[in-house]
């Protein structure tokens, strides 16, 4: 794809990458055919390729509007299309750039405005997220039915072990997860106990950064990072084998500190070395020796669903599947797996009615098989696919602690 930059980005870090990507472009329009929002609306502008196609209008200099807003918006960020692009356009940073370019020359109306300062002030903040989740249980009775449907309950935190192994490893709390499912991580903990590993978190870490980055707030995520990076690289420079995130929203991101700070010459080193020390749960599982957790097989039928960040961001799909089934666990076949569930950090809140015919889609796949449960392993999905008297949903990681035997 021929470019010609505005002199406004033309040489900066931003245009050169942006250039890059849209130069690698050949609007073959693979992508269109994977995409989760092409497929429900049927608008090119909706797609990859018609996105793509309105950056670079705005990129070589054309005024952003509210339309063009609107369909970088609309975007899930799932990147399908990158899993099925043949040229390897890295559309998500592309999208990255448009976006941030696009807020700063529109202006959204004040209720917009309003709702995604509230999402930036109080989801990443667990006491403050807590103390809304409280008043908003203690006005239950009078709210809404659909918001009293997707309110979701505040975690109770159980002991797990705190024996010292040898060997250590961090996990990162986040913040939704912490205060609606902090069994996720305590799970991973009883789990990695039993394989002689201690899982430790460091205080003053807590939100990766993703909601900040996703909603074009830069220089917040940015913060975020240094805050987290200043928290961790101590602790992994003092013998720390890994940073364990067991969200997989979480662990993309993370993955992406060497990119988000290249441009910091204060931190880039420094974000290189953490990114490279986050892990997905089935990248430390499946390298290890599984059978001190004993394992008892369940033929309980379940589905898995692979979040977009697992299969498309990390590159890691089909893992969890493989790992569940040689441990015992009986799979169904879900159709279209690699399409989204409507979740997408904050999309559920921003662009609901998108968002819950997504939902819809993918719980119609999932429930195909018949299963009795639907693991995943994402808290922002599980908490989105959830329903009430619907199938169970629950993170991979808590279901091998359940069936895990007594030690060997």
């Amino acid at each position: 794809m021929q470019t010609q930059l505005a002199d406004y980005i033309r040489n900066s870090p931003q245009g050169r990458e942006a250039n890059a990507i849209l130069r690698s472009c050949v609007h073959c329009g693979f992508c269109t055919a994977t995409c989760p929002t092409y497929q429900l609306l049927g608008d090119e502008l909706d797609g990859p390729r018609g996105r793509i196609y309105q950056i670079k209008g705005v990129l070589e200099g054309e005024p952003a509007s509210d339309r063009v807003r609107e369909h970088l918006d609309r975007c899930l960020t799932c990147r399908a299309c990158e899993t099925t692009c043949p040229s390897g356009v890295q559309y998500g940073h592309l999208l990255d750039i448009g976006r941030a370019i696009v807020e700063r020359q529109t202006r959204r109306p004040l209720l917009q405005r309003l709702q995604r300062q509230a999402l930036l002030h109080v989801m990443p903040h667990p006491a403050r997220f807590t103390a809304l989740l409280r008043l908003a249980h203690g006005m239950k009775p009078v709210l809404p039915s659909a918001l009293r449907a997707k309110l979701p309950a505040i975690g109770h935190t159980e002991p797990v072990p705190t024996q010292p192994h040898a060997r250590y490893m961090l996990v990162l709390d986040g913040c939704v997860q912490q205060v609606t499912d902090p069994a996720i991580n305590q799970a991973a903990t009883r789990l990695l106990d039993r394989l002689g590993i201690r899982l430790g978190s460091v205080p003053q870490a807590a939100c990766c950064g993703a909601l900040a980055h996703h909603l074009s707030a830069g220089e917040q995520a940015r913060e975020t990072a240094r805050r987290n990076i200043d928290a961790w690289l101590p602790e992994l420079e003092a013998g720390a084998e890994a940073l364990l995130v067991t969200a997989s929203g979480c662990a993309v991101h993370l993955k992406d500190y060497g990119h988000l700070l290249a441009d910091d010459p204060d931190y880039a080193d420094k974000a290189a070395k953490v990114a490279a020390a986050a892990l997905d749960p089935i990248e430390l599982l499946e390298r290890e020796d599984l059978a001190a957790l004993a394992i008892e097989p369940d033929p309980t039928p379940l589905a898995f669903h692979a979040p977009c960040t697992l299969q498309h961001g990390e590159r890691l799909a089909g893992r969890v599947e493989t790992l569940l089934g040689r441990l015992g666990f009986s799979l169904t076949p879900v159709p279209d797996a690699h399409l989204c569930c409507g979740s997408a950090g904050t999309y559920s809140i921003l662009q609901p009615t998108l968002s819950a015919q997504l939902r819809d889609n993918k719980l119609a796949a999932l429930n195909s098989g018949s299963p009795q449960r639907i693991a995943t392993a994402n808290i922002g999905c599980l908490m989105h696919l959830k329903e009430p008297g619907g199938t169970p949903v629950q993170h991979w990681l808590e279901l091998l602690a359940e069936r895990m035997g007594p030690a060997p």
